[in-house]
């Protein structure tokens, strides 16, 4: 059963604009009921590559010594760009949210859906 109108429930979790508590969800738009949402979320990250700015460097510092410093050219740096997009859709209203890509922000967006997922069926 939910809290009266008045009562204050901890939130339990956030991403972006978008928070939980046990028995809400709040988006800049107000405060729904969590049951019966549905969540989504879906990954719009790429991994860059390219060659390291050190690299560069060091290829032309040593680029006289036996042509070696062109293996400098090789490093290469990997970075991961784009954005987490996480949506719920309830009742009246659809909300979505994007946080910028990193390794920890995508496993966070799925860990948050899913557990956002066990509140909105229990």
């Amino acid at each position: 059963m939910a809290p009266a109108a008045g009562g204050v429930e901890p939130t339990l979790a956030t991403l972006g604009d978008i928070a939980v508590t046990h028995h809400w969800v709040h988006v800049p738009a107000g405060r729904y009921p969590i049951r019966g949402t549905t969540w989504t979320v879906q990954d719009m990250s790429r991994s860059e590559e390219k060659i390291a700015t050190v690299g560069i460097v060091l290829a032309i510092l040593f680029v006289w010594v036996c042509l070696l410093g062109l293996l400098f050219l090789l490093m290469k740096e990997r970075r991961l760009v784009g954005w987490v997009q996480v949506s719920v859709q309830g009742q009246g209203f659809h909300h979505a949210t994007m946080v910028p890509a990193s390794p920890h922000a995508v496993g966070q967006a799925h860990q948050f859906v899913n557990y956002c997922r066990q509140l909105s069926a229990g």
